[in-house]
């Protein structure tokens, strides 16, 4: 398996949550420090990487997720406040129930697919800047400011695959299930 400078690895598979609608307020501080915009990711929230190898994702596989997947209410999201992890900047879903549902749900079909590799408890966030220099996250932090709130309709969860040098786009689920909208 191919290494690519940023970690990914060749056939890594994730399922992610595109808000397009973060675009203009985080691209260009993600195409500057932020690994997965460069090889091809746009702005989003993950529900989980990695997912399985892409050998393993075949049609039985896409099946599973479509029900699963909408099995899940469309919702709305607001991004209003960043967040850190040690080196990171973030926008932080509100609410993030819905992705953590989302993630959970997942993990329960697929539990080989823990998120992060099991080394992190999931956090659903909007990874904007990865770095550590601490003064270029407090200048991307008080930049965004003038772009908040940003206010998202999630309706889809989509399954990327990395090639070896990008991210592409191999499938497409929505969420379909009716009822009262989350809070």
């Amino acid at each position: 398996m191919a290494d690519d400078p940023s970690g990914f690895q060749t056939a890594q598979s994730a399922l992610v949550v595109r808000v397009p609608e973060a675009e203009p307020a985080v691209g260009t501080w993600r195409r500057r420090l932020d690994p997965a915009a460069r090889a091809g990711v746009p702005a989003h929230v993950t529900v989980l990487f990695p997912f399985l190898h892409a050998d393993h994702i075949d049609d039985g596989v896409c099946a599973a997720l479509d029900e699963l997947i909408g099995g899940q209410r469309p919702f709305d999201v607001r991004f209003a406040t960043c967040g850190r992890f040690p080196g990171v900047l973030y926008l932080a879903p509100d609410p993030d129930t819905p992705f953590r549902r989302l993630t959970k749900a997942v993990v329960e079909r697929w539990p080989e697919a823990q998120p992060y590799g099991g080394k992190y408890e999931p956090v659903p966030h909007l990874t904007v800047a990865q770095t550590q220099d601490e003064t270029l996250l407090v200048e991307a932090e008080t930049d965004l400011g003038a772009g908040l709130p940003i206010a998202a309709r999630v309706s889809t969860v989509d399954l990327v695959v990395f090639n070896g040098e990008r991210w592409e786009g191999r499938a497409s689920f929505a969420l379909r299930r009716q009822g009262a909208r989350d809070r």
